[in-house]
């Protein structure tokens, strides 16, 4: 059974409410988080004390194979969140994100083969599978590099398999769907709609709103993750994590409008918008091996799980509205 896992990326969004999740759980958590010279932890710094107290905090960098090593002691599992996102960024800097999401990735599926871990749990990212070639989509769907940060994902998701089929490593990769609540960078779509409602702004600013996403409430993706922590029968595979429910961003902008109760008009800016043969138009995930597998089902599903999520997402940054910067010009998906 396994007890002490290190999670990596854990000051993230879906990394600090995994940690949060796990140590109520009752299990022992390494984690890793990137060393900054500011002291800062993330969103670590906002559990509850009692919660933080239990966590074994280590600072490092993924791509220091020393660091990896040295933090994955003792662990029986490892769960591989950490990585650059930003899609916009990585048509700027793309070597960047191949040193952290390939790189990096590959010191700790080296570490965990050393240190023989009973389960390596790989995050992926539906934007591997590129504009939808079928819907829903599932695991077989082709998978196309429309971005630098993709293309790593996949280079990273086929390098975790080759450590599977290679050197028997305990493999599942986990692969959700827009994944959305609080905490989550205001490079997201629905936390940049949510930044600019709170500012009272009587335009929201954003890129291609036909663009359709399956969007997955943490709580959800939280969930999913852990139950493949000891089940087996996931060992292997590649399991989506989506509701099977899709929406433009155009209708999703116009649902937090509502929950806003403003009266707000949406613009879409040149500026903001993915070259076009990098925009993923169509997203909406088949979630029937996550059933079948791991016995996972969303809670949050259909138009009225999604309005829920909103509600809680844009209560949550209205009682944080001090953490709220100023409008970005990008947002990820």
């Amino acid at each position: 059974m396994i007890k002490k896992i290190l999670v990596t990326g854990s000051e993230g969004f879906i990394g600090s409410h995994l940690v949060e999740f796990l140590v109520e759980k009752k299990y022992q958590i390494n984690a890793l988080c990137l060393y900054n010279s500011f002291d800062q932890n993330g969103w670590l710094d906002f559990l509850d004390p009692k919660i933080k107290k239990k966590i074994n905090l280590i600072k490092g960098d993924i791509r220091d194979f020393k660091v990896i090593n040295s933090a994955i002691e003792g662990c029986q599992c490892v769960i591989h969140l950490a990585s650059l996102i930003a899609i916009p960024y990585s048509y700027d800097a793309p070597s960047s994100y191949v040193k952290t999401n390939i790189d990096g990735t590959l010191n700790l599926l080296e570490a965990s083969r050393i240190k023989n871990v009973k389960k390596f749990i790989h995050i992926s990212s539906s934007e591997v599978y590129g504009t939808a070639q079928y819907v829903p989509i599932d695991e077989k769907h082709p998978l196309v590099g429309q971005s630098p940060y993709s293309a790593t994902k996949i280079a990273a998701d086929q390098l975790a398999y080759s450590f599977f089929c290679s050197f028997n490593l305990p493999l599942t990769i986990i692969r959700p769907f827009n994944t959305f609540g609080p905490r989550q960078s205001q490079r997201a779509i629905i936390p940049t709609i949510i930044a600019q409602l709170l500012q009272k702004n009587k335009k929201i600013k954003l890129g291609n709103i036909q663009t359709t996403r399956d969007f997955t409430y943490v709580e959800d993706t939280i969930r999913g993750i852990y139950m493949a922590i000891n089940n087996d029968k996931c060992i292997g595979e590649t399991i989506n994590l989506g509701t099977g429910f899709e929406i433009s961003i155009e209708k999703l902008s116009k649902l937090l409008i509502k929950i806003s109760n403003q009266d707000v008009s949406i613009i879409s800016e040149k500026i903001r918008k993915r070259p076009s043969k990098s925009e993923v138009d169509r997203l909406l995930s088949n979630n029937q091996k996550a059933k079948k597998i791991l016995k996972w089902s969303p809670i949050f599903i259909g138009n009225e799980g999604l309005m829920k999520g909103l509600q809680d997402t844009y209560n949550w940054f209205l009682e944080n509205e001090k953490l709220i910067k100023s409008e970005s010009t990008n947002y990820v998906k």
